[in-house]
């Protein structure tokens, strides 16, 4: 009842913008931009820690995304899942070889004639959905999944991964605790193990990667249970280069 409600008053009474304040918009054209107008990129953190698979990245965590990504997880702003759910399909996108979804060349790009790409969320606590009202990362891998089907490339969302033990709260935490903290913390739910290896690849999506530990550790149990796991796609990453289109205009 209370995510419904969120979203009722959302689109009856729109506010500001999410990114930048503007009135009478969920987010104005300009902070629609900033989340993928420079198109998807690889992202690597530092450290990167082992396991990690290829992350491709819509946009860096910073000023306008960073407002509209924690205004969706944090406030329930849930008219945002659409905007932001596009931006990571552009991520997905990159994942699989190229805005179309086809070969780019290269390992882990996506086989022509594979079977559909499966969107895995990266699971929050649930206390933090609880908490919330809402589960943020399953809401943007669904709106990932529209726009993806609408742009023709046809992909499920499997929410197999479930937390098999409590873990802090990462916020706070160093790059070598984070790692410690969710070491073994994933696993897949009872049954999905045939989904996994009957179905096509794997791309984890997450909104946000900071260190890369609970990328590297989903990536670890969908691994395990049979899945082959193409790579990861998040909105955004703190702390890495900005895109090559932005680096060539400096």
């Amino acid at each position: 009842m209370y995510g419904w409600w969120q979203e009722i008053a959302g689109l009856v009474l729109p506010g500001e913008c999410a990114g930048c304040g503007r009135p009478r918009s969920v987010l104005c054209e300009a902070c629609r931009a900033a989340l993928g107008g420079s198109g998807a990129w690889r992202v690597r953190p530092d450290p990167e820690p082992a396991g990690l698979p290829p992350v491709h990245a819509a946009a860096r965590y910073e000023g306008p995304v960073r407002s509209a990504l924690l205004a969706h997880k944090e406030r329930g702003a849930l008219g945002l899942a659409e905007p932001l759910g596009a931006a990571l399909a552009g991520a997905v996108r990159s994942v699989a070889g190229g805005p179309d979804g086809g070969r780019r060349g290269g390992g882990g790009a996506l086989e022509a004639g594979e079977r559909p790409l499966l969107l895995v969320p990266v699971p929050s606590a649930r206390r933090a959905v609880a908490a919330r009202g809402h589960d943020a990362g399953r809401r943007l891998a669904l709106g990932a999944a529209r726009a993806l089907r609408a742009g023709g490339l046809p992909v499920a969302v499997a929410a197999v991964l479930r937390q098999c033990r409590a873990v802090a709260d990462q916020a706070g935490l160093g790059a070598r605790q984070r790692r410690a903290n969710v070491a073994g913390a994933l696993g897949v739910r009872m049954g999905t193990e045939r989904l996994l290896m009957r179905e096509g690849p794997v791309v984890l999506v997450d909104d946000l990667m900071t260190t890369g530990s609970s990328l590297a550790e989903a990536a670890r149990a969908v691994s395990i249970a049979g899945g082959r796991v193409l790579g990861a796609a998040v909105v955004a990453a703190s702390g890495v280069p900005p895109p090559p289109a932005e680096k060539n205009r400096n």
